[in-house]
């Protein structure tokens, strides 16, 4: 059969990011350029407009790509681990993010990196394949607790009433059951992913730092996990 209009559209579409991937790996997300990619394409602009509005419209479907992209690759991990424990699919998932990061820094940056100039990612678009890998991790939290594995103490540091009474809908809103507590580690688990990352694929350990690495990594996350069942 011959290709429909929705055929030659996604055609486009995915020339389109392909192109602004290499260019966000080359010139990073600050220098992309609807202009340079639509002279790769080989399209006259007026056609291109179709496709892709503006600059900011491109760094909106980079987005929603590369966190697509990054949470199937943490769910095919944990679907993967699906007879280990919550906690190891938790420690699973962590593995897969970070490997996912390390191997396109780039597109890591357009997500977890310094806010583009002039650039407000629409909600609308980005939200949901935005919090899918927090999510998922929610959702391993909460499995724990509805085995009795996760605690709802405080782990030893008092939780300020302010904060508790923000985390409390938060933790619905994720799917978390319990006390604020459980929402406070469950981001304290997240932060710490985040930032062991970054620091890892920005180089901020520095040449006499620790050892970067997956070792590193797991032994973080599972500190974390520890706070969480105890």
């Amino acid at each position: 059969m011959p290709p429909t209009r929705a055929d030659r559209r996604q055609d486009v579409t995915d020339r389109i990011l392909e192109i602004g991937r290499r260019h966000l790996a080359e010139e990073g997300a600050a220098g992309l350029s609807l202009r340079a990619v639509t002279r790769e394409l080989g399209m006259v602009s007026s056609a291109v407009y179709r496709y892709v509005a503006n600059r900011d419209e491109l760094l909106t479907l980079l987005v929603v790509d590369a966190y697509t992209d990054l949470a199937d690759a943490v769910d095919a991990a944990v679907a993967d681990a699906a007879r280990r424990s919550w906690r190891e699919r938790l420690v699973v998932g962590a593995l897969a993010f970070r490997a996912w990061a390390v191997a396109d820094p780039a597109r890591y940056a357009l997500l977890y990196g310094s806010p583009v100039p002039g650039y407000v990612a629409p909600a609308e678009r980005t939200t949901e394949p935005g919090t899918r890998v927090v999510l998922m991790m929610a959702a391993l939290v909460a499995e724990g607790a509805a085995l009795g594995e996760v605690t709802n103490r405080s782990a030893g540091v008092p939780l300020p009433r302010s904060l508790a009474t923000e985390l409390t809908p938060l933790a619905a809103e994720v799917g978390l059951p319990g006390s604020p507590a459980v929402a406070a580690r469950a981001a304290h688990l997240w932060a710490t992913l985040v930032g062991a990352v970054s620091l890892e694929v920005f180089g901020q350990y520095g040449p006499d730092g620790p050892p970067a690495g997956a070792d590193l990594l797991e032994h973080q996350v599972r500190l974390v996990l520890h706070t969480l069942t105890t």
